[in-house]
């Protein structure tokens, strides 16, 4: 999005604030269905990514899948007009309750764990469910988000298919799909073809003869910075539909392949865009402090991760190397540390690029410090998704919540 209307809306609408690029969004979801030119293929929405209602609504226009994963998506995504037929549900760790309200909604479970399979199907015989793997491969921009190998919670084992194939029979559970997931974020697209290889390995007719479909997760990687070296989404997605193709006859029927995107589809629709209040030069180290933290964006925090942050404001100044820090009562609260930025003055706006993934879903109100509004820009119209609190009315919404008031 061009500076200009970054700093348009943010004057309009103040700071912090999260605006997306709803082009951007659907040109993402569209383009894997051209790289993937599989027949039979769905593109399932990761709502973990960014669950903003604007975004929700632009995706189910485009006759989007969503991939959910807790009771909440699930409703939420009924609510917004989603068919139950459009979501899959992927349980971690549920409780007996959740599973029960979940099941009312019809809509399809995709279960990682032995027990909660047996506990699935002694309440629910002869449902139809969908199995998550652990493909034994792991992959992924950081230890946290790496979802597949010896450490991980998520997934069956490979080896434990046949308990699997018992626990159904047991219940006569109908096993439609087959599930699995190595990663956030992978760079390397031999582990994408390794864990998909061991996945398929193990699917055969007579473990599972009712197979409709396979879902090999998400991971698509995003260029966070000027040096990654982009992947070539159009090979791999040859690749990936030749070894689906293969599988396919043996197995005796074309199946539909899953894709579970969350970080490809929106992170670099989103930009935060924050103002700087505070300039300090702590013995040679400049610092410039600004009306955001990490309750907002808290990748960096967390993940060690590179956002691109730019000086909407002075575009044209001279470079210098800046700790561009949060209002948060914390010493990590920083978005980039020694990072080089042209010349920062008190007022400048600064906007922090691919920022529509796991930036406002992971946010607090931390400090009690307010979520930013979101705005979201289609075709030239913009919206006003969610608008940021004032102070008074967030200490109102706390106060109100309270039994002891």
């Amino acid at each position: 999005m061009e500076r200009n209307l970054l700093l348009k809306y943010s004057q309009k609408y103040g700071t912090p604030i999260y605006i997306y690029d709803g082009n951007k969004i659907i040109a993402r979801y569209n383009e894997l269905y051209k790289y993937i030119t599989w027949p039979k293929l769905k593109i399932l929405y990761a709502m973990k990514a960014n669950y903003n209602i604007g975004i929700l609504k632009l995706l189910r226009t485009h006759k989007a899948y969503l991939d959910t994963v807790s009771p909440a998506e699930v409703f939420l995504a009924l609510k917004l007009g989603f068919n139950k037929e459009d979501l899959l549900f992927t349980s971690n760790n549920i409780t007996d309750d959740e599973m029960h309200e979940v099941k009312k909604t019809g809509v399809l479970f995709n279960i990682g764990a032995l027990s909660s399979l047996e506990k699935f199907g002694a309440a629910y015989p002869g449902s139809k469910v969908c199995i998550r793997f652990n493909p034994d491969v792991y992959a992924g921009e950081h230890k946290h988000v790496q979802t597949a190998g010896s450490v991980t919670k998520f997934g069956v084992l490979l080896s434990e298919a046949n308990q699997v194939y018992e626990i159904s029979q047991k219940y006569k559970l109908k096993i439609v799909g087959l599930h699995e997931h190595t990663g956030s974020g992978i760079g390397e697209t031999a582990k994408v073809y390794e864990s998909m290889t061991n996945l398929l390995e193990i699917a055969n007719p007579k473990l599972f003869p009712d197979l409709e479909f396979v879902d090999f997760g998400g991971g698509f990687k995003v260029s966070y910075d000027r040096q990654t070296k982009k992947i070539n989404y159009s090979n791999f997605g040859k690749k990936i539909s030749s070894i689906f193709s293969k599988f396919c006859k043996v197995y005796g029927k074309e199946l539909y392949m899953y894709f579970e995107p969350g970080k490809y589809v929106v992170a670099e629709s989103g930009y935060l865009v924050i103002e700087v209040n505070t300039l300090k030069n702590n013995r040679g180290r400049l610092i410039a402090g600004t009306n955001s933290g990490f309750n907002h964006l808290i990748r960096p925090l967390l993940y060690g991760s590179f956002h691109h942050i730019e000086n909407l404001s002075n575009p044209t100044g001279k470079f210098y190397d800046y700790d561009i820090c949060g209002n948060l009562c914390e010493t990590g609260d920083c978005f980039a540390e020694q990072r080089s930025i042209r010349e920062i003055r008190e007022s400048d706006k600064l906007v922090i690029k691919n920022a529509g993934a796991y930036c406002y879903s992971m946010g607090s109100i931390y400090n009690l410090r307010a979520m930013p509004s979101e705005l979201l820009v289609m075709n030239g119209t913009e919206k006003l998704i969610t608008k940021k609190p004032t102070n008074e009315e967030l200490a109102q919404s706390i106060f109100s919540s309270s039994k002891h008031q």
